[in-house]
C-alpha cells in the first residue's frame, strides 16, 4: 500500500470524534473506460466489477471507507461510430484490481436505524493504486500486450497505477441496519495504458517479435505507417465502476444520542 494511503487511513482512525461505527459490505456493477478506444463517451460500459469494504463513519456526516474491488475493462474498434477507428481495427480487454481509500461525505445526517433520514445523496474521493493487464485475441488464443512493447516502448509499462476515485451517489436505510447505495464513480489514473494504446506506430524493428508485429497493427489495409497516430495522444486514461452496494452498520448505543 502506497505511504500515502496508509498515512490517510492512520489519520482518520485517530481521529477524535464522537459516534464512531463500522460498516461492512459489497458492492457490484457495471464497470468502463474513456481511452484511445473510447474517446468521448463517459459512461459506456464494458464490463463490470465486484467488491468488499468496510467503513469506519465517524459522525453522522463523514466517513472513511477501505475498498478492495475487481473489474475488467475491454474495447474493440470495430463497434465504432467512426470509420478511422474501424479501420485502425485495435481490441482489449483489461482486468483491474483496486486497492482505495475514500473519504464519504453525507448532504443529510445519516445512521441507520439511528436517525431520523432514511437517505442521503453522499459523494467521495480519496487515492488507491490499480494493477492493470491488457490483453487481445490472437489466433483464438488471449495474449498479454506489456511484454510485446506494442509502440516500441524501450521497456513495458509498468503493472500498477495511482489512482484518484471520486463519485457521487445514493444512500438508503431498507431495513434496521442495512443500507442501500447506488453511485457511479471515476478513477482518474497516471497511465495512458490501460487499452495498450498511447501515441504512435513504430517500425517493425522497435518490436520485439513477430507476435508484436501482429498486434500492433492489426488493420485490414496495414495503416500502421511508423510515426503516424495509434494512439489519441491524451496523457491518461480514465476508468468507471457504476452500481449498487449493500451494507450492514455495527451502530453503537452512543449514535442514538
Amino acid at each position: 500500500m502506497p505511504k500515502y494511503i496508509a498515512a490517510l487511513f492512520i489519520l482518520f482512525i485517530s481521529l477524535n470524534v464522537q459516534a464512531q461505527t463500522w460498516e461492512v459490505g459489497g458492492s457490484a456493477g457495471m464497470a468502463g473506460y474513456i481511452g484511445d478506444l473510447n474517446v468521448n463517451n463517459p459512461v459506456k460500459p464494458s464490463g463490470g466489477f465486484a467488491g468488499l469494504f468496510v467503513k469506519r463513519n465517524f459522525n453522522r456526516y463523514l466517513a472513511a471507507k477501505l475498498s478492495y474491488s475487481f473489474g475488467q475493462i475491454s474495447g474493440d474498434d470495430i463497434t465504432s461510430d467512426y470509420q478511422q477507428f474501424r479501420d485502425r481495427n485495435l481490441s482489449f480487454t483489461t482486468p483491474l484490481k483496486e486497492l482505495s481509500l475514500v473519504a464519504e461525505f453525507n448532504f443529510m445526517s445519516y445512521i441507520p436505524d439511528a436517525g431520523k433520514n432514511l437517505y442521503t445523496p453522499y459523494i467521495y474521493a480519496g487515492g488507491g493504486f490499480t494493477s492493470f493487464a491488457p490483453r487481445a485475441m490472437l489466433n483464438g488464443n488471449q495474449v498479454g500486450l506489456r511484454q510485446l512493447r506494442t509502440e516500441g516502448q524501450a521497456s513495458p509499462y509498468a503493472k500498477y497505477t495511482l489512482v484518484l476515485p471520486f463519485g457521487a451517489g445514493i444512500k438508503y436505510n431498507i431495513s434496521g441496519k442495512w443500507t442501500l447505495a447506488a453511485d457511479i464513480g471515476y478513477r482518474i489514473t497516471r497511465t495512458d495504458y490501460l487499452d495498450d494504446v498511447s501515441g504512435t506506430y513504430a517500425p517493425a524493428s522497435a518490436l520485439p517479435n513477430a507476435t508484436a508485429v501482429q498486434l500492433a497493427d492489426r488493420s485490414i489495409n496495414k495503416i500502421g505507417t511508423p510515426g503516424t497516430q495509434r494512439g489519441d495522444y491524451r496523457p491518461r486514461d480514465f476508468y468507471i465502476f457504476a452500481g449498487f452496494t449493500i451494507s450492514y452498520t455495527f451502530v453503537t448505543q452512543q449514535c442514538y444520542y
